[in-house]
Order: C-alpha cells, then structure tokens, then sequence
C-alpha cells in the first residue's frame, strides 16, 4: 500500500473518530463510543490516552491501514495557549502545555497528543489546526468591567473558519472581504462570532464562559447566584466546573444530552423541552443580533451550523427574529474530520504555511 494516508484523530467527551483519507478522498471513518463507566475509571481526562489509544490502533488495523501507510497525522486541536489562525507543527512544548492543562482539561487535548505519539512512533509528523484557542480579539472586545478580568477567545474555531471560507467560495468572493456572523451550536456549547476582514474580533468564551447555553453548557449565570453557591460550602470547585462545562443546558433542564432523546421528547410535545428548545433559538438570537453592532451594521451573512439546525422548528425559531438582518447560510452538517484532512492534503502538497508553537 502507497503510504500517502492522511489519518485525523479527533476525541470527543465521549466518542474517538478517526478517519483515513487518501489525498481529499475518505476512504474510512469511524466513530468509536465510549460509555460512562468506561470513563470513569480515569481520574484525570489526560489518563484516557492509551485507553483511546488501542481503540484507534485496532480500528486501523482491522480496516486494513497499517501505522506504516500513514504519510501524515492531524489531530484535533485542545486547550492550549492562544495563538494565531493557521496550521501548528505539534512539538514538545505542545504537549507540555496539553498534558499540564494550562488553559483547561478537556478530552479535545487529547488530540493532539494522541496525533503526536502515533507520528512519532511512524516517523512523520503531526499537526494541528485552528485550535479552539485562536486569538483575534479586538482590544476592546476584551475588557470585561475589571482589570482583573479579561475575555478570552476560547471557540469552535475550526468549524468557524471551516464554513466562512466555504461561503465565501460559494459567492465567489474572498472570505478576507466579508463581514460574517457565524453561529456554531455543538454537542456541548455555542459560540457565536463576528468575522471581520478575515478575523473573529469578537466571540462568546464558549468552554466555561459565557454565552447562550448550549447541550451541556450553561453559558452566561447570574453572576451574584453564582459566586454565593461557590461560597455555600454545598459544592467543590470540580463540582462547579462540571455544572458549567458538562453537566449543565440540556442535560440539567432535561436529564439528557443525547440529541436522539431530545429531538423524541420533543416529538411526543414535552412541554419542558420545547420551552427549553425556544429558549435557546431565543438566546442565540440574542447574540447574534449583538454582533451587527460588532460589526457596525455592515453584515453580509449570517452562517448557522450544527446538527440541532436540522430541525425546522429550531431554525424557523431563530430565523424569524434575525432573518431581516442578512442573508442566512445554513451548513447543519459539521465536518471537522473533513477541515482536518483538507489541512492535510494541502500541507502534503506543499501550499500550507506551517507555525511553530512555542
């Protein structure tokens, strides 16, 4: 076999997928689960590697992709320190910082790491690109009320820019020279931005910030409530974190962030989930009519993506209050395993600016 594979390592909370590519072509993907309990007998999410890692190291073998076929690695991208848009040569000081959890500790780290010891064990390299922790925040979209304080950019980048340069093809145009709002509801939280001459100069803190709630995230809190629970002597910081980050959203309104369960509660006319469901097309409306004055009053579109956008009724929801801002682009369908490979083909092609991370 040709070694000119392209493999993408890309952990979620609860699933691994990884995928073989050969140049733009997939020719594998699969979505490995991994329960609760399975979980759970890792104290840490870092201590999850080899667990994940013979899993992958099995599917490819079963599939018929030995290690040797693999030309280059990409990984999904984790908590690391800010950094610029564009492609990352994942090296030492990068897993350093994702081991040490130096932003956060979140199962994307392990992306990254599990990218790197794959490469290094073939002797190739690995990368990253357009981690969640990419950095073009105008200054003032950075004071948040105290100097103690600052706003951080921590948001579904990849996809962000995945989309925003899809459209901007479709309209023959350069993403460079639009004026977007892109709107990004995953499994777990929402970030919404503002794109500007080819920058997010503004964008919901979308890990343990603020913004609309999402599946698992809470989003914005009272802040005066929050801080007397974190003094109440009932909760640990680690509870309170997971309340924010994990177990928050869906999950706490409805027991449940499994989006199969969602969509039947809603199909019976559960009255609680569809209050639950309009309040969020309500708050992420909000926030994306926020961003026209980001913008100054000059949108060109709107880009909605994510799975949940599938529902007419969700999207009818936020359409009417923001559908006379711009022109509305819809792309349901997130592919962040299909941004990766791309990133790929075209370092392997030699057209891909590679950064180095210090």
């Amino acid at each position: 076999m040709t070694a000119n594979h392209i493999l993408v390592v890309y952990p979620e909370v609860h699933k691994t997928k990884v995928a073989v590519y050969r140049n733009v072509e997939p020719l594998f993907l699969k979505n490995i689960s991994h329960t609760e309990e399975e979980l759970s007998q890792f104290e840490n999410v870092i201590d999850q590697k080899e667990f994940r890692m013979r899993y992958i190291k099995d599917e490819l073998d079963k599939n018929n992709f030995p290690l040797d076929s693999i030309e280059i690695v990409l990984g999904r991208s984790g908590l690391v320190k800010p950094v610029s848009q564009g492609v990352y040569r994942i090296n030492e000081a990068m897993i350093k910082d994702l081991n040490d959890g130096i932003i956060g500790k979140h199962a994307t780290n392990l992306g990254a790491i599990m990218a790197y010891d794959i490469a290094m064990e073939i002797g190739k390299e690995a990368f990253i690109a357009n981690p969640v922790v990419v950095d073009e925040l105008s200054d003032v979209a950075r004071l948040t009320g105290h100097p103690l304080f600052e706003r951080r950019s921590i948001y579904h980048a990849l996809n962000h820019k995945h989309v925003a340069a899809k459209y901007a093809k479709s309209m023959n145009k350069q993403y460079e020279d639009l004026n977007l709002i892109v709107c990004h509801i995953g499994r777990g939280g929402v970030s919404i931005g503002a794109h500007k001459d080819g920058k997010v100069i503004d964008v919901n803190q979308a890990y343990d910030g603020g913004g609309p709630f999402g599946i698992t995230r809470t989003g914005t809190l009272p802040m005066g409530q929050l801080v007397r629970m974190c003094f109440s002597g009932k909760y640990t910081e680690k509870q309170i974190m997971e309340m924010i980050t994990e177990k928050g959203g869906y999950r706490a309104y409805l027991g449940t962030d499994n989006i199969n369960e969602i969509n039947q509660m809603l199909a019976e006319g559960d009255k609680n989930a569809h209050l639950v469901s309009y309040a969020l097309s309500y708050q992420v409306s909000k926030e994306i009519a926020s961003h026209v004055a980001t913008l100054e009053g000059k949108v060109d579109a709107i880009i909605l993506t994510g799975i949940i956008f599938d529902s007419q009724r969700f999207l009818e929801n936020v359409k009417c209050r923001i559908g006379s801002i711009a022109p509305i682009a819809l792309y349901p369908s997130v592919n962040d395993v299909e941004a990766l490979a791309m990133y790929g083909y075209d370092i392997l092609k030699g057209e891909m600016p590679i950064k180095e991370y210090i």
